[in-house]
């Protein structure tokens, strides 16, 4: 069996393991590699953008390099190369747990209780939950999900079809690495530099796939994509704007806004004016949405595997 269907098969075994049994509670491998990422900065860091790179360089480059060996050891058994992918994917993808953390946000504002909406948010995202009303919570929600329907799933599913095991993990490190280290705090402001930029480098194409799926499944394609041209070069982010953009449109529901981060506040713009403000019912819908878009990530880059490895001159 070729490169191509292992991948199919692998991943959709994955990504269907991750919906029936969510994230590891204790030993997950993303947890392990912060861990060790963080050991390295530790050693590392300096304020300086040449040593943040080779911190990038040593920890995403050393989750490539672990994927390729084992990719390469269990290349001879079909069965062992199926079972690796589809515990990579398993491994690195998040739509489970994220549909979960943002559904019990929003039972929590259901049943009025702000404050244990409050404290289930930093599960979700960094934002401050002490600035943000019941509206501003379940905003933060909408927003979050988006993001991270390109960040935790089809992003990885596209890396994956192009670079097999390797890529799924690579595609995770980059990703988790611009968590740790690549916002602009004063310490990381240099040494997250790299991480920074490789991250929207990796991301591109995920969250284009991702904006252009929210836009087929969901309920407004041609609000979606409106709210994707007018509105996603506004965004600070080259990757979220498209995302956030896009699932505006299809939920028709206005996002963007003021906001804080670790005390330092946001005014961004408004995506998908012609919108109404979020509801608490459009928790659900932007899960719904998101699973949706997850599914057809699979079979659209289950597919591109297929079609690269039909090539002429491709292995088979």
């Amino acid at each position: 069996m070729g490169a191509d269907r292992v991948f199919a098969y692998g991943a959709a075994a994955g990504l269907l393991g991750d919906l029936l049994l969510g994230d590891p509670r204790r030993g997950h491998p993303v947890a392990v590699f912060g861990r060790a990422a963080g050991a390295v900065e530790r050693v590392l860091w300096r304020d300086h953008r040449g040593w943040g790179a080779l911190h990038t360089a040593v920890c995403a480059g050393g989750a490539v390099a672990l994927g390729a060996v084992a990719q390469r050891l269990v290349r001879p058994s079909t069965v062992a190369s199926v079972a690796l992918t589809g515990a990579a994917t398993w491994a690195v993808v998040g739509g489970t747990s994220l549909a979960r953390e943002a559904r019990a946000v929003g039972r929590a504002l259901e049943a009025g209780d702000v404050e244990a909406a409050r404290t289930r948010l930093p599960h979700l995202c960094g934002r401050d939950p002490q600035a943000l009303d019941a509206d501003g919570i379940a905003r933060a929600v909408v927003e979050s999900v988006a993001e991270n329907t390109s960040d935790a799933v089809v992003g990885a599913l596209v890396w994956g079809a192009v670079g097999g095991v390797p890529g799924l993990l690579g595609f995770r490190a980059v990703n988790t690495l611009d968590a740790m280290v690549g916002h602009k705090s004063a310490r990381y402001r240099r040494y997250g530099w790299a991480s920074a930029r490789l991250d929207d480098v990796a991301g591109w194409p995920g969250a284009r796939l991702t904006a252009v799926l929210a836009a087929v499944s969901g309920g407004d394609p041609e609000g979606a994509v409106r709210a994707w041209r007018a509105d996603a070069a506004k965004h600070p982010s080259p990757n979220a704007g498209p995302v956030e953009a896009s699932f505006a449109g299809a939920l028709g529901v206005r996002l963007g806004g003021t906001l804080s981060y670790g005390g330092r506040v946001e005014h961004r713009p408004v995506l998908n004016g012609e919108g109404r403000a979020v509801e608490v019912g459009d928790i659900d819908r932007a899960v719904r949405l998101s699973r949706r878009v997850g599914w057809l990530a699979l079979g659209v880059s289950a597919a591109g595997a297929l079609l690269r490895g039909s090539l002429p001159g491709r292995a088979s």
